[in-house]
C-alpha cells in the first residue's frame, strides 16, 4: 500500500509560514535545509502516540497559485477540537476563508482556509450532531 507518511507545503516567505502554522495548530520546526539544500523546515504536527503524519515547509521553486484558481495538487486537513477557535486564530494570523464552515451531517464541521502562502488548506472538528 501507499500510505501517506509526509507532506510539504510549499511557501514564499519560510518565516511567516512557520509563524503562521506555528500559532494556529501549535506546529514545531526543525532546520532541515543542510540536507535539502534548499530553506526547508521539518513540521512536527503532534505527539508521535497519536494518530497523524508530520511533514515540512519548503521554499516555493515557482510562481504561487493564483488568487481563485483551481486546487492544483493536495489539500491536507487538520483535525481540531474547536472549530471556531481554530477559525479565529487563521483570521488573526492572516489567512482567508477559501470555503466557509459546512456540516458533514452526523459527523463533523469541515472548512477550507489560504494560509499566508497562498495555499489551500482544511480544518475538520468531528461532531455526530453537526447538520
Amino acid at each position: 500500500m501507499g500510505r501517506l507518511i509526509h507532506f510539504e507545503i510549499h511557501v514564499n516567505d519560510m518565516e511567516r509560514a512557520k509563524n503562521f502554522y506555528g500559532e494556529v495548530f501549535g506546529w514545531s520546526f526543525q532546520d532541515w535545509s543542510d540536507y535539502a539544500g534548499m530553506p526547508y523546515f521539518g513540521a512536527v504536527t503532534g505527539d508521535e502516540n497519536e494518530l497523524g503524519i508530520n511533514g515540512a515547509l519548503m521554499q516555493r521553486q515557482s510562481a504561487p497559485p493564483e488568487t481563485g484558481q483551481a486546487l492544483n495538487g493536495f489539500a491536507c486537513t487538520m483535525g481540531v477540537e474547536n472549530y471556531d477557535v481554530t477559525e479565529a486564530k487563521i483570521i488573526e494570523h492572516g489567512g482567508k476563508v477559501a470555503k466557509p464552515k459546512h456540516a458533514l451531517p452526523g459527523m463533523a464541521w469541515q472548512g477550507y482556509y489560504i494560509d499566508t502562502e497562498g495555499n489551500v488548506f482544511g480544518i475538520h472538528q468531528p461532531d455526530v450532531n453537526a447538520q
